[in-house]
């Protein structure tokens, strides 16, 4: 009996653990990690360095642009709101 229930503590820590990766974005940045919640449950772009990216680059992955990537790189300095009003209009026209 025992043993069973450590099983089904086992396979709802593993199925909160998968929940928890399908649902954020992992950005990395330098060190830092930062998390974004998703708009849906997927794995795209689960994991993302901004290592040598272009912030233009960034914006155009929609996947990150509507879980609020243009708020992060204003919050990290690497662009103001200016500028990301300006990227995020011409997607969203």
């Amino acid at each position: 009996m025992n043993a069973r229930i450590k099983q089904y503590i086992l396979i709802g820590i593993l199925a909160a653990a998968v929940y928890f990766i399908m649902d954020n974005h992992f950005i990395f940045y330098g060190k830092n990690v930062h998390l974004l919640k998703k708009t849906s449950l997927h794995l795209n772009y689960t994991f993302f360095s901004l290592k040598e990216k272009k912030p233009a680059n960034i914006l155009k992955i929609d996947y990150l642009r509507e879980a609020g990537i243009g708020d992060l790189l204003v919050e990290l300095g690497i662009l103001n709101e200016e500028q990301k009003f300006k990227l995020e209009s011409e997607y969203y026209e």
